[in-house]
Parts: structure tokens; sequence; C-alpha cells
């Protein structure tokens, strides 16, 4: 519309017209030197990148005599306006593609970009800049081969930037460069020490859990063995089970394994799964760490039980192991169900010893949920229910 102000230019009251900012003088050469001494010894102990733009907005502006100044950071591919200081509300928060914004164009072809006229340049968004003050620029790319950031210095006015301007721009820039690569270094030496620090207590955390697992294994194999000669292959055994365990735990960075592989892992000593003897399927369900251990000691007694006296003890004997998710009730509950078939018969054992304890107690008391095992004469029958939760998870 004819004779309307720029969008920065409305009056707080009609009555009282708008008086414009007067400019901030061009600085001499000695005070652009003072300036980028001010912002480098300013810039030196920061350790984010806010803090680091909060600087130099002002300082690149002070350098500049520029009317407006932007703090721009790459993020993938889009530019990310972090922080500004100008006469005028610009673009601070504000997201655009890489490839459509001049702060992009900067940091994609590493060159500075100096524009007297924004609305006769075709890398120029026209339609972001109308509601702005915005006439003329220089866009500084931060960092040599790869930038990260770019620094806008904008005028109200169209007109040529002096090279003691673009010059002003790019030494900000460079200094800018160091202070984003010392706030980087500082980020990565705090995430090493504290990662050190989690792996030294996660350390003491699985060494002190191991030996009392160990502990745990011999006195109540010890207990339940009725001579040293049971003892020895029942605790080997044991600690073979705990000990693949955490094998496959540290390859995975202790970050929990999939049910299918711990139920791989418990029953390929005695055949391949999928195959004629022993059929496994469900979901995919993630366990967390300590989880997977448990399933995997429960599996290892069940498998140890069925290789001496069920179903995997004679060639005609099957295994069926299954788990399925329900999710019709107030919480999602996942049911495994391990199933002998064809072996010879069954009954209840004479007395439970610690391999029965494991089965029906250990992992139930894990995961929250109910285990039941029974022995009817056709095969063993091992039940157990869970609710959904970060110990046990849909994959």
């Amino acid at each position: 519309m004819s004779g309307s102000r720029p969008a920065f230019e409305t009056a707080v009251n009609e009555d009282q017209p708008y008086v414009r900012p007067p400019p901030i003088p061009a600085p001499r050469p000695e005070s652009r030197l003072a300036a980028l001494v001010e912002a480098i010894e300013q810039l030196a102990p920061l350790h984010t990148v806010e803090d680091v733009a909060a600087v130099v907005r002002s300082a690149a502006r002070r350098m500049t005599g520029a009317d407006g100044v932007c703090f721009v950071v790459r993020q993938l591919d889009r530019c990310h306006y972090l922080d500004e200081d100008a006469i005028g509300p610009l673009w601070k928060g504000r997201t655009f593609p890489l490839t459509s914004c001049i702060s992009g164009w900067a940091m994609l072809n590493r060159q500075t970009a100096v524009i007297p006229d924004v609305f006769l340049d075709p890398r120029i968004p026209h339609d972001v800049y109308r509601p702005t003050f915005v006439k003329s620029m220089v866009m500084a790319p931060v960092g040599g081969d790869e930038p990260l950031a770019a620094i806008g210095a904008y005028w109200a006015d169209v007109r040529d930037p002096t090279r003691e301007e673009i010059e002003a721009l790019q030494m900000m820039a460079r200094a800018t460069a160091t202070a984003l690569s010392n706030a980087a270094l500082y980020a990565s030496l705090n995430a090493s020490l504290a990662r050190s620090a989690f792996l030294n207590r996660e350390l003491d955390h699985r060494v002190k859990n191991t030996l009392s697992a160990v502990q745990s294994i011999a006195n109540l194999t010890l207990r339940t063995s009725e001579t040293p000669a049971d003892f020895v292959p029942a605790f080997t055994g044991r600690l073979q089970s705990l000990s693949k365990a955490y094998e496959m735990l540290t390859r995975e960075s202790w970050g929990g394994l999939p049910l299918r592989q711990v139920v791989a892992q418990a029953l390929e000593p005695y055949c391949d799964i999928d195959g004629e003897v022993i059929r496994v399927e469900g979901p995919d369900l993630h366990l967390a760490s300590e989880t997977a251990l448990s399933f995997l000691s429960t599996l290892h007694e069940l498998a140890t039980n069925a290789a001496r006296y069920g179903s995997l003890s004679v060639d005609q004997g099957r295994l069926d192991v299954a788990w399925s998710v329900a999710t019709d009730g107030e919480k999602p509950t996942m049911e495994l169900v391990w199933q002998e078939s064809g072996g010879p018969p069954v009954a209840p054992p004479a007395r439970r010893g610690f391999g029965v304890q494991i089965i029906e107690h250990s992992l139930s008391h894990r995961v929250g949920g109910e285990a039941a095992l029974s022995f009817p004469e056709s095969g063993v029958v091992f039940r157990l229910t869970a609710p959904l939760s970060d110990r046990i998870a849909l994959a």
C-alpha cells in the first residue's frame, strides 16, 4: 500500500509519530580492533553456543556499524536463527531450509555473501525479507571447510557494504569459529568425563553383582546337591550360562537383548531352533539387561532339565517355546509358555531344588509377573505372565 510504514516503524501511539532510532556511527578502525579484542576476551571462557551467540551479535554490530546482526547455526539441512541484535525484529527462533536461505548459501559455498539490494538478488527469499527493515546485507560463514554457523549484518538502506565492514564481519566470524571449537571441545571433554565416571560406577556395580550371583549359585547349588559329583556339573553349567549372558550383553553395550536371541542362546547347546525338535515363535520383544540375565538363567535351567530328564533327552521329544502380547486389558501383558512333549513320562520332583527355585521365583520377581511350573505326564510346562514395561517392551 502506498505510504504505508514498514512493519518495524509502526507507531506505539498514532498520535505520536514513529521516531527511527539513530544509526550506529561508522566505527573507526581502532574502534573495530578494540571491539574485536574485547569480543575475543569475552568469548574465551564461554562453553555454550548460546553464550557465544550473545557476545557475537553485539560485538559484530559494533564492529560493522550495521542496523542489525543475526547469529545463525546449521541444524542438519536447516538454518536456525539463534540470536539477533537489531533495530527491528528479524527471525530469532525461526528455522529455514538450508538451500533457500542466504545463510545456508554462505555455509554451503564457504563464501561471504555481499548483497547491496536484497530485492535484486535471486538468492534471497524476498517474501521473508519484506516484513523486515533489511535492504542490504553481508553474510559471513563461520568455520573453514565445514561451516556450522554464519553471521549476518543488515542495513536499513540500499547500499554497497564497504570493504572495512565486510572485513570486520569476517574477522568476527574467524574469532567465532575458534570460540565454537572451544565450546565443542569443552562439551566433549565434559561428556567424556561424565561417561568415564558412569562407566566406573557401572563396572563396580557389575563386578559386585557378578560376585554376588556366583556366590549365590555356589551356595544354593551346594545345598541342593546330594554329592560333590552332582555339584560340579550343575555349578559349571550355571556359571557358563551366566558367562554367556554377560558376553552377549557386553557386545550390546549392556543395552538389553531381544527375547528371541536369549531363547536361542539358552537352547543352542541342544538343537537348532525352529527345526523339527524345537519350535520358537513370538513377536519382537526387547529385554532390559538385568531382565535378560534372569530370562537366560531360567531358560538355562529349563533346558538343562529337559536335556537330562525331559523331551530333549529322547529323539522323539519336542519342545515349543512361544510368547504373545495381549493389549485388551488395562495394561499390555506378555505371556510365555514353555511346553515339552514326546519325552519320558513326567512326575513332579520329590524335592524342589535350586533349579526349580530359579524357574518359579527368580524371573517372575524380576519382571513383576507370575510364573507357574507344572508337571503333567505329557511333559513339563512353564508359564510366565508379566506386564510390558521398561523391563520387557515391544521392539
